[in-house]
């Protein structure tokens, strides 16, 4: 799968099918010795806070938290 396919996928949380946002708008942090994903940085849902720059809030989902990608969605599990 290349990065362009995750774009469009919707991150929801399977304790409680909460969506948290789309792939195309998070960040990925990436530990630089090794290469590997760390997490995925989703901005909180508060956009007209964001537009405005007062907000920068991210939602911080670790990489070992994710339970499956399917072909619309990402399946992940926290609390």
């Amino acid at each position: 799968m290349r990065l362009s396919e995750l774009g469009q996928k919707e991150i929801v949380n399977l304790n409680n099918g909460g969506r948290l946002g789309m792939i195309i708008d998070s960040d990925l942090l990436i530990d630089e010795e090794t290469g590997k994903i760390i997490s995925l940085l989703v901005p909180e849902k508060r956009l007209g806070l964001r537009i405005l720059g007062l907000e920068s809030n991210d939602i911080e989902i670790p990489w070992n938290t994710i339970r499956k990608i399917g072909y619309d969605m990402i399946i992940i599990e926290i609390e």
